[in-house]
């Protein structure tokens, strides 16, 4: 069982100046332009089946995943932000998706148009459960959002389909999906409807996939040295590491939490600990970034953190679903931690303030553009891509920043992320304010009364922190796991005041991690620090950071009011003009001023070098 649940979206609220507005952008410009981009680019129109060879925009096999979660992010945006309008666009989408389902229960654009003499071949890469998946989370959402249930019970019907071609009667495919998704979308299925069928499928998924015989070796022909990537090398029970293309990982270790979760199994849980423990300790960016190579998208090995690495925006966020479940799991702060800090970092990097261009690779440095395996990678945010997982992925995620910041039990409502915003519980409304992640000086109010605990987390980077209940010093309370709790009945009007140490922490990464040899990294709080170009009189790659240098906080011109960068001293490398691509020279060091801006942010104010780790600059 879960130990901590996250709250429903319409339970809570952002009222912050750093999460709240994307949410808004998300309704009014990233769900809206990603709904025009699936028109144009024939991804809505494939519902209609109606097309036929020589004719434009065919189907393709990954597009009912794009439009799935588009619908799934117009269902969470309505629990948000209620809109007859959203509802009606999205009861229509609805009605056009669900008319493409066939007979025998079927629903799937490509193989029903397409290529239908081969609805399950070649499961590793046709992406056919994959898509599946995505329609059932958004099947579910639209369930939550509305409480009707024809999506769902359309989905069920697939589902109850699907069930009769996969599973371990002699008669029944042995497969399983190449990309990870239905395992955790069928635990959606069965947190909606009850029905323990839906578990059981999943757990066919996540149990066979890896066993020997191997069903991608012996039924497609897959070599040995590919298993890895699709995490099919071994069966999950026997998987410690973090292996293989980085958002089909993670979406299956979130289907590992929910089936320990719902079935008390031990050794699945174990299995989820330890491979959170390779990632977050020897595989993971600053930033949460994850998947550091752009050959198959994956993890590559322990500590192989190249600063121009590829760490997807799907990867991230899929990080967060995997985090979220694990802290949810076991109640522990560490995975708060985690979630705070690729949330903060590496998830809201990959899409622009305006809500309309994204990232799909982000990266810790950029110079030119980054070259890897024949592809060019630009530095500026695009509004689409022939494989659009990471715009039609923002749809969905920005919804549920709130339910972020949350979790309870029973008798326990607990703050993990203190964020300006309102949380409804046991009859009180906890409002917190705060100019968090910029101050550390945090104030929750109780309005009504209620008797249960209340919890807060203490940052895993904060060293000191003042505490005080109706103006009553609290500092000898002891933590908890890193939380500190109050059991008691609340009271109209009680206020717990709590004041974050927040100074700007010089980072060092392992020295196993070679790309950061030499190098340190500015944090301050939750955020972790980029420099840009166009802030500073260099190339980032010619500054050189002065780590004894008294660090102060500055507006940031052009980006949010609020923002805070970081103003410090630094040096600026130079050598002759008349060096060739290799000399004897020796270098100049000229004092400069740095400025540092949240790495979030970053290429928001026109193309730019960037840079996460600057040269250590002691003792120029």
């Amino acid at each position: 069982m879960f130990k901590y649940r996250s709250p429903e979206l319409d339970e809570v609220r952002l009222q912050d100046g750093f999460l709240a507005p994307r949410q808004h952008t998300n309704g009014k410009v990233t769900i809206p332009s990603a709904v025009r981009q699936c028109k144009d680019t024939g991804r809505i129109d494939a519902f209609r089946l109606q097309w036929r060879e020589g004719m434009p925009n065919k189907p393709h096999i990954f597009w009912d995943s794009d439009f799935a979660k588009v619908l799934e992010g117009m269902a969470l945006q309505l629990m948000i932000d209620p809109s007859p309008e959203l509802a009606a666009e999205l009861d229509g989408y609805v009605d056009l998706v669900i008319s493409a389902q066939q007979p025998d229960g079927f629903l799937n654009t490509y193989f029903t148009q397409v290529e239908p003499e081969k609805r399950w071949d070649r499961l590793i890469t046709n992406h056919q459960l994959y898509c599946a998946g995505h329609l059932m989370e958004a099947a579910v959402a639209h369930f939550q959002a509305t409480g009707k249930r024809k999506f769902l019970d359309c989905m069920c019907r697939y589902a109850d389909y699907i069930a009769t071609v996969f599973g371990p009667g002699p008669n029944q495919k042995k497969g399983y999906p190449g990309h990870e998704e239905i395992e955790l979308a069928l635990c959606k299925l069965y947190d909606a409807t009850g029905e323990k069928r839906y578990l059981k499928l999943a757990e066919f998924f996540v149990d066979t996939r890896g066993q020997s015989p191997n069903y991608f070796q012996t039924e497609e022909g897959v070599a040995e040295d590919y298993l890895p990537v699709v995490q099919a090398h071994l069966p999950v029970r026997e998987q410690q590491t973090a292996e293989g293309h980085a958002v089909r990982a993670v979406y299956l270790y979130c289907a590992m939490a929910d089936l320990a979760a719902h079935t008390g199994d031990t050794v699945l849980l174990t299995r989820c600990e330890e491979i959170w423990k390779n990632i977050t300790e020897k595989r993971m960016y600053l930033t949460g970034g994850i998947g550091s190579t752009l050959r198959n998208e994956r993890f590559t090995c322990d500590y192989h953190l190249p600063h121009d690495g590829y760490a997807e925006s799907c990867a991230s966020i899929g990080l967060i679903f995997f985090t979220r479940r694990m802290m949810n799991l076991t109640g522990e702060a560490c995975y708060a931690d985690v979630l705070e800090q690729t949330l903060y970092n590496g998830a809201l990097s990959g899409i622009s303030l305006q809500g309309d261009n994204f990232f799909y690779v982000n990266r810790l440095e950029t110079g030119a553009d980054t070259w890897e395996y024949g592809v060019t990678y630009a530095r500026e945010r695009r509004p689409w891509f022939s494989c659009s997982c990471c715009p039609t992925s923002f749809c969905r995620f920005l919804p549920q920043l709130a339910s972020y910041c949350w979790s309870y039990a029973q008798e326990e409502l607990r703050l993990e992320i203190p964020a300006a915003g309102q949380a409804r519980f046991r009859g009180c409304q906890v409002e917190v304010q705060s100019q968090y992640p910029y101050d550390g000086k945090i104030r929750i109010t109780f309005h009504g009364q209620g008797q249960f605990t209340f919890s807060c987390r203490v940052p895993g980077w904060c060293k000191q922190i003042c505490v005080s209940l109706n103006g009553q010093d609290q500092n000898a309370l002891q933590r908890q796991n890193g939380y500190l709790s109050w059991n008691r009945l609340w009271q109209d009007g009680d206020i717990i005041e709590l004041t974050l140490e927040m100074p700007v922490e010089i980072i060092r990464a392992d020295l196993r991690v070679s790309s950061c040899r030499g190098k340190v990294a500015l944090q301050r709080g939750p955020l972790v620090y980029a420099v840009e170009g166009l802030d500073n009189a260099a190339d980032p790659g010619a500054l050189l950071l002065n780590p004894e240098s008294d660090w102060q906080l500055e507006p940031v011109q052009g980006l949010p009011k609020g923002t805070l960068g970081l103003r410090g001293k630094g040096w600026k490398e130079s050598l002759p003009n008349a060096c060739g691509l290799y000399s004897n020279a020796t270098p100049r060091y000229e004092e400069t001023s740095i400025l540092a801006v949240p790495y979030a942010l970053w290429q928001n104010r026109g193309d730019t070098r960037m840079s996460v780790w600057l040269r250590n600059g002691k003792g120029c």
